[in-house]
């Protein structure tokens, strides 16, 4: 029996979408509204033929007009519903993450989980939150401290959540950016944010105060061990290196040599200083400079490369459809002058972490590429984000990491 909510009508391209399994309405869509509702509630969805839908969070702020998070008639909004959902996407992460690796892991990763716009990243005994839509941030109250219990009903202690709300996409939502630890929930004896991790058997520093995103990249956690049986007495160039993490297990994995480059000096900083923790840095040295510029220069001295792997971990080069083009360019070039570089029987690691960038872009882009360099390229492996950011394949939004291990042929 449904309650009383409010009511909205959707067109049939809405109804199509919805029906299709995608979580999301778009303003465009929407033909009506049964009575006012405020912002950040959560109202029915209906087709025009009075066919329910689901129930969603809405906010007339933002181009996504609703998201669904439930298409269950029998649903009621209670804090038993949400407690039932976290223990859902807490139990999936105990059951799809390796040995330790879901103490530092992704808990819930928004419309994969049914928690529209809600981030949450686990950093051992630290809470890393991200609320991204306005019905999230409403009920957060709530989410944050039953997340905690549930965690500790399985043993899980949980010391502080920061929140990491300086993001500009709150803005769309019609909310303010900023941070700060979660009430009732900062480090009694230690709020600098500062904290260690280990992962693949690698120790890195973590700042989840002021670390990119939420502190550390956890998507890549089995691309970066799937690259150490390559890197085995190689020359390894790691580009874009941010915290040093594919260097590094590059390093451990027993390569020759390895160089981190990065054009953030605070991010060669904490690259060096992960090496250090490691006992690593005899085997790496580190280089603060735009990638860009020094794939040019290396390929301008027409010597021989001094590297025979090399990774390529770049940002996401297009948050939007609109700056897509020049993303496709920007990735061409980079791995294009990579393959120049690399000799016959090198290797290459490259990824995109941008679901504008489709797979099917960017194998265009790496054909593309390898036509430019004159080389042809021997698919070793072919990856996507861990399975603690899992894939809803009716939400194209959640499928964004692309990684390929070739040989250059």
């Amino acid at each position: 029996m449904l309650s009383e909510l409010s009511r909205i009508t959707i067109t049939e391209k809405g109804e199509k979408m919805l029906r299709g399994g995608h979580v999301w309405v778009f303003a465009d869509e929407v033909t009506d509204i049964d009575r006012p509702v405020t912002d950040g509630d959560i109202v029915y969805v209906y087709s025009k033929k009075g066919r329910y839908l689901g129930a969603g969070f809405y906010n007339s702020h933002s181009k996504i007009r609703v998201r669904v998070l439930s298409r269950n008639a029998n649903d009621t909004f209670d804090q038993k519903f949400w407690q039932r959902r976290l223990e859902y996407a807490v139990s999936y992460r105990r059951s799809v993450m390796k040995d330790d690796d879901f103490k530092c892991c992704r808990l819930i990763f928004g419309e994969a989980d049914s928690f529209p716009g809600l981030t949450v990243d686990r950093f051992d005994n630290l809470l890393v939150v991200q609320a991204l839509s306005l019905g999230i941030e409403r009920i957060k109250s709530m989410l944050i401290p039953t997340l905690v219990d549930v965690l500790s009903s399985m043993g899980e202690k949980i010391d502080g959540v920061y929140e990491r709300n300086d993001v500009e996409i709150r803005a769309k939502e019609g909310m303010e950016q900023f941070t700060g630890w979660f009430p009732g929930f900062c480090p009694a004896q230690d709020a600098s944010g500062l904290t260690q991790i280990t992962e693949n058997g690698i120790i890195y520093d973590v700042d989840v105060i002021n670390g990119q995103k939420t502190g550390f990249f956890l998507d890549q956690k089995y691309n970066r061990a799937a690259i150490r049986a390559v890197a085995k007495g190689k020359r390894v160039l790691d580009c874009f290196t941010h915290t040093g993490s594919f260097a590094l297990n590059a390093a451990a994995a027993g390569a020759e040599h390895v160089t981190a480059v990065d054009i953030s000096e605070e991010a060669i900083r904490m690259t060096r200083k992960n090496a250090q923790n490691n006992g690593l840095e005899g085997k790496m040295d580190f280089v603060c400079r735009d990638v860009f510029d020094l794939l040019t220069d290396m390929a301008d001295k027409k010597q021989p490369c001094d590297y025979d792997f090399i990774i390529l971990d770049p940002p996401a080069f297009t948050k939007s459809r609109d700056t897509l083009k020049n993303a496709i360019r920007g990735y061409r070039e980079i791995n294009s002058k990579a393959m120049k570089l690399l000799p016959r029987g090198g290797y290459l690691a490259t990824c995109s972490c941008s679901h504008f960038m489709t797979d099917t872009y960017f194998k265009q882009m790496l054909h593309n590429a390898a036509e430019d360099a004159g080389v042809s390229l021997r698919q070793i492996e072919a990856r996507q984000q861990s399975p603690d950011h899992p894939i809803l394949w009716n939400v194209p939004e959640t499928d964004y990491l692309k990684f390929y291990i070739f040989q250059i042929v």
